[in-house]
């Protein structure tokens, strides 16, 4: 049986060798190097086939003019449609009607849930959030609105506190910074990452979105942009070595560029990664031919076909 977790890191592309203005370039990143050969995630390391990972530079834009927004580059991974031509631009960053209806049709959940097997999202989401929902007052971004049309429940702060969810910084130290949410326990990197690996075994398609890396881009400085990305790869060294040798990929995508250029104001055109973890035989038919967003999702059902009871 072969699982896939989806590490969705939002807002990165595969920028320059650069540490002045590229986060990616500047940070210690031990893990990403020891999957890549020594590589770190820039444009230059792509493609690269190691004895553990699998990286290519796959493209965002999908023919369309401008640079591409969360809304749209979301809903093609989860669809595996080109929804910036549909609609006709790249939209976001929450989904505007029209692609909240493409996600509500179809999308990457519900074909799991369709075909007998089971999918989560593993994110744990506060109070605020569910009420902003409820209100009005908060638009849903396109991930979580996937999930819930698919009839997935929203994991609460009661499902972080058991231990059944992550919050969006895998450690929990984020969430216990705001007063105004509930309890929850924080954990270092590698117990995190462990956590990580252990949730993602009870389900065919496991989901995380780590949008922390889309806000830095927009919101940090340079310096804590570093710091967030250390973080992260300490939680996914832990994330590979518990994985061990599981007959299963981590698969870590984006929707567009963004953190790989500091300073800039907007998305990049850049390429975004394809990071594939696993096994070299399923590493190599999950790239196969996959040279932009509209693949990945088709690379994820094709993966999991085996596993599916239907």
């Amino acid at each position: 049986m072969t699982r896939v977790l989806m590490l969705f890191m939002d807002g990165v592309g595969l920028g320059v060798d650069d540490p002045g203005i590229n986060p990616f370039a500047a940070a210690q990143m031990p893990s990403i190097s020891e999957l890549l050969n020594g590589r770190a995630l820039l444009a230059s390391s792509a493609p690269c086939i190691s004895e553990l990972a699998t990286l290519r530079a796959i493209d965002p834009s999908l023919g369309v003019p401008g640079p591409p927004q969360s809304a749209t580059g979301q809903a093609v991974l989860l669809t595996g449609r080109n929804v910036p031509a549909e609609i006709g631009e790249h939209y976001g960053p929450k989904p505007n009607p029209a692609v909240a209806a493409i996600l509500s049709e179809d999308n990457l959940f519900r074909q799991v849930l369709r075909r007998g097997g089971k999918a989560a999202l593993l994110n744990a989401y506060p109070p605020r959030y569910f009420e902003g929902i409820r209100s009005g007052r908060r638009l849903s971004s396109a991930i979580p609105l996937a999930a819930a049309s698919a009839g997935l429940r929203l994991r609460t702060a009661e499902d972080l506190l058991a231990g059944q969810a992550l919050s969006a910084d895998f450690t929990g130290e984020g969430w216990a910074s705001q007063p105004e949410f509930p309890p929850a326990p924080i954990y270092e990197a590698t117990e995190a990452g462990a956590l990580a690996a252990r949730l993602s075994q009870q389900y065919d398609l496991a989901w995380f979105d780590y949008w922390l890396s889309d806000y830095a881009g927009h919101r940090s400085t340079l310096g804590e942009a570093v710091r967030l990305l250390a973080s992260f790869d300490r939680v996914l060294g832990s994330l590979v070595k518990a994985w061990a040798d599981r007959p299963d990929l981590i698969v870590l995508t984006s929707d567009h560029g963004n953190l790989e250029e500091y300073g800039r104001r907007g998305h990049t055109l850049n390429p975004v990664p394809l990071l594939v973890i696993g096994p070299r035989p399923l590493r190599d038919a999950f790239v196969d031919g996959l040279t932009d967003l509209t693949g990945v999702a088709p690379a994820v059902l094709r993966t999991l076909n085996s596993s599916l009871p239907d």
